[in-house]
C-alpha cells in the first residue's frame, strides 16, 4: 500500500509538473514568435527605387536608393560564385538542416579557447532568415527567431534554392542587394561573367558589407578575398597555385571622380519632379569624365599651393556646353566628403566686373557700338563716387577698352546710357541670371547676388551666337521598362547674332590685352571676364572658348578678405591650366 501511494504520489507531480512545464514552454513559444513576421509575406521583396547615374560614356557615376541586379539562377552562375560563398561562411551547408549544432560547438569551443568572439555559428540559412525577416538586434530572443525562421526555411525550400535566394537578395554594400547588383556595381559585368577573383571579393563581403566595401575600402576586399580563395583552397574548390594567380590577378577598377557629388546631388534634386513613378532608373549624364578629373585636380593644385599662401579657402568650378546648356564637369568646393555644400548652384555671391557684359550689352541694345566712346573721368552720384582702382583716366575710350580694362565709371555712365538699373537687370534676366539686382547705379560694379552656374550660363548666348540655355545634366532617362522622356528646355534666342558676336569680340579683347590676360591660351580663341569684389572677398573669371563657357569662383565661405587676389589673378589662371589640360 505504502509503495503504491508513493507511486501515486511520484505519477500527480509527474503530471502537474508535465502541464505546468507545457504551459510554460507554451508562454515562451509565444513570447518567441508574437512578432514573428510571416515568412510568406516577407519573402516578397520591399525596397526604395534605384538611381543609377553614368558619366556621358556610360561609366558608373553613383547610386542611390537599393541597387537589384537582374534575377539570377544557381545554373547560370559560373560553379566557383556559390562555392566561394559556402567555402567562406557555411561549408556543412548542404549537411545541416538549417541550424548546425557542430558548427556552434566548433564556434563555440573557438571562441572559448581565444577569450573573445572570433567565430560565429550562424548557417547561410540563418543569415538568410536574419536577413529577410528580422532586425540586425542582438538578443537570445532573434537568435531563437531566427533558428526558428531557418527551419522554417529548409523544410519550405531546398538547398539550391535557398542558395539561389540567398545569391539574389544578401546585402553587398553600396545600396547593391544580390550578386548581380553588386558585379556590376563593382566591376561593371553581370554575375554571370565574374572572374574567379571577383567571385572571392563578392563571397567576402556578407560579413562585414561596409567595412570591406570595394569602392571604399579595396585593399581591406582584396584582403578578404585572399581569405576566401583560401577557404576554397581548403575544401579542394581550387588548388594553391590557381588561388596565388588569381591573387595575383586582383585589381580593382578606379573608383568614380572623388568629388563628383555635387553634380550628383544637383542632377537627382527635381527628380521626384521630373520622374514622378517610383522605379528603378538609369539616368546618363551629361558628365564628362576627363573634364571633371581636370576640374578637381587643378582646382586642389590651386587651392593647396598658391590659394593658400593668398587666404583663399574655397573655389567653385563649373564647365558647361555653350550649345545646349550641358553640364561638363562641376566642383562645388574643395571636397565634396569634407562640406558636401555646392559653392557652384547654392552660394549667393557678388559678381563684381563679372557681371559688366550684361551692361554693355544694353548698351549695344540701345544702338551703341564696340568703337564708340565713353568717359572714364571720375563720376559722383549723389554721395557716391565709383572708383577706377588704378587706372589713370583718359578722358575718353572705346567700349571695347572700357569693358577689357574693367573701368567702373564708364560703366556706371553705360548703364544710365542704357535705361538705368532695372533696364539692365532685365538683359540680365532674359540670359538667364534670375539674381538678387539691386535698383541704383551700383549694380553696374556688380552687387547683385548671383550662382556660378547662372552666372556662367548667362554667357553661354555671347559663345553661341545669342541663345539663352538652361543648365541639365541628364542625357538620358531609362527605367526597367523603357526609355523616359527627359525634360529639358530648347535654347532660345534672346539676342541678335550681331550683337552677340560684338559682345564676343569685346570679351575675347579682355583676355588678349586687358584684365583677364592670364587666362590666354596660345592656339585658342578665348574670351571672357574678371569679376573681384571689395577687399578681394570674391574673385571671379567666366570665360569663352568654343564650345565650353567655363565659370571660376574663389573666396572663403565665410566672406574674408583674400590677399590681393582679383579675378584676373588666380581665377584666371585657373582657367588656363583647366582649358590647356581639357582640351587636346
Amino acid at each position: 500500500m505504502r509503495r503504491r501511494g508513493l507511486f501515486g504520489l511520484l505519477l500527480r507531480w509527474a503530471l502537474l509538473l508535465g502541464i505546468w512545464g507545457g504551459v510554460a514552454l507554451a508562454v515562451l513559444l509565444l513570447w518567441f514568435t508574437w512578432d514573428l513576421p510571416r515568412p510568406s509575406d516577407a519573402l516578397v521583396a520591399t525596397r526604395r527605387p534605384s538611381v543609377t547615374l553614368e558619366t556621358s560614356d556610360g561609366h558608373l557615376l553613383a547610386t542611390s536608393g537599393d541597387l537589384y541586379g537582374e534575377r539570377v539562377r544557381l545554373s547560370e552562375l559560373p560553379a566557383y560564385l556559390p562555392g566561394a560563398l559556402i567555402a567562406v561562411e557555411d561549408r556543412r551547408f548542404r549537411a545541416h538542416f538549417g541550424v548546425d549544432p557542430i558548427g556552434l560547438l566548433r564556434a563555440a569551443m573557438s571562441n572559448l579557447r581565444a577569450g573573445g568572439v572570433v567565430q560565429g555559428g550562424s548557417t547561410l540559412t540563418q543569415q538568410l532568415a536574419k536577413n529577410l525577416f528580422l532586425t540586425p538586434e542582438r538578443s537570445l530572443r532573434r537568435k531563437v527567431q531566427e533558428a526558428m525562421l531557418a527551419l522554417w526555411l529548409e523544410h519550405r525550400f531546398s538547398k539550391d534554392q535557398l542558395l539561389e535566394i540567398y545569391l539574389n537578395r544578401v546585402y553587398l554594400g553600396s545600396g547593391a542587394y544580390g550578386v548581380d547588383a553588386a558585379a556590376r556595381l563593382y566591376f561593371g559585368v553581370p554575375a554571370k561573367r565574374v572572374t574567379l577573383w571577383q567571385a572571392a571579393i563578392l563571397a567576402g563581403l556578407p560579413k562585414a558589407p561596409s567595412r570591406l566595401n570595394p569602392r571604399t575600402a579595396p585593399e581591406a576586399a582584396m584582403r578578404r578575398a585572399t581569405d576566401v580563395l583560401g577557404a576554397m583552397v581548403d575544401v579542394g574548390l581550387i588548388t594553391p597555385q590557381r588561388a596565388t594567380l588569381e591573387a595575383e590577378r586582383m585589381a580593382l577598377p578606379p573608383r568614380p571622380t572623388g568629388d563628383a557629388g555635387w553634380f550628383a546631388e544637383w542632377v537627382q534634386g527635381d527628380l521626384a519632379e521630373d520622374y514622378p513613378t517610383a522605379t528603378d532608373l538609369t539616368l546618363r549624364t551629361t558628365l564628362d569624365r576627363k573634364a571633371q578629373a581636370v576640374v578637381e585636380r587643378h582646382l586642389e593644385a590651386m587651392l593647396s599651393g598658391p590659394g593658400r599662401a593668398a587666404h583663399v579657402g574655397q573655389g567653385a568650378v563649373v564647365v558647361l556646353d555653350a550649345r545646349d546648356g550641358a553640364v561638363r564637369a562641376m566642383a562645388g568646393g574643395r571636397s565634396y566628403r569634407q562640406s558636401p555644400f555646392n559653392r557652384a548652384t547654392m552660394a549667393w555671391r557678388q559678381p563684381g566686373s563679372a557681371f559688366k557684359p550684361f551692361v554693355w550689352l544694353a548698351a549695344l541694345e540701345k544702338g551703341a557700338s564696340p568703337e564708340d566712346t565713353v568717359s572714364d573721368a571720375p563720376l559722383t552720384l549723389g554721395r557716391w563716387s565709383p572708383g577706377n582702382g588704378r587706372w589713370r583716366s583718359r578722358g575718353a575710350i572705346t567700349l571695347q577698352e572700357a569693358l577689357a580694362h574693367s573701368i567702373n565709371t564708364a560703366a556706371v555712365r553705360l548703364l544710365l546710357q542704357a535705361g538705368g538699373p532695372e533696364a539692365v537687370a532685365q538683359v540680365a534676366r532674359r540670359l538667364g541670371l534670375p539674381g538678387r539686382f539691386p535698383k541704383d547705379a551700383s549694380l553696374a560694379l556688380g552687387t547683385a547676388e548671383v550662382t556660378l552656374l547662372d552666372l556662367t550660363a548667362g554667357y553661354a548666348p555671347f559663345a553661341n551666337g545669342g541663345f539663352r540655355v538652361t543648365p541639365y545634366g541628364v542625357e538620358r532617362a531609362e527605367s526597367v521598362e523603357r526609355l523616359l522622356a527627359v525634360p529639358r528646355t530648347a535654347p532660345q534666342r534672346v539676342i541678335p547674332a550681331g550683337e552677340a558676336a560684338a559682345m564676343r569680340r569685346m570679351l575675347t579683347a579682355v583676355v588678349q590685352g586687358g584684365t583677364g590676360r592670364a587666362a590666354a591660351v596660345p592656339g585658342r580663341a578665348v574670351g571672357g571676364k574678371t569679376g573681384t569684389t571689395q577687399d578681394s572677398r570674391d574673385a571671379w573669371f567666366i570665360g569663352l572658348a568654343e564650345p565650353l563657357v567655363i565659370g571660376i569662383w574663389l573666396g572663403n565661405d565665410d566672406a574674408s578678405p583674400m590677399e590681393e587676389v582679383s579675378g584676373g589673378t588666380l581665377p584666371a589662371r585657373l582657367f588656363h591650366e583647366i582649358l590647356e589640360d581639357i582640351t587636346p
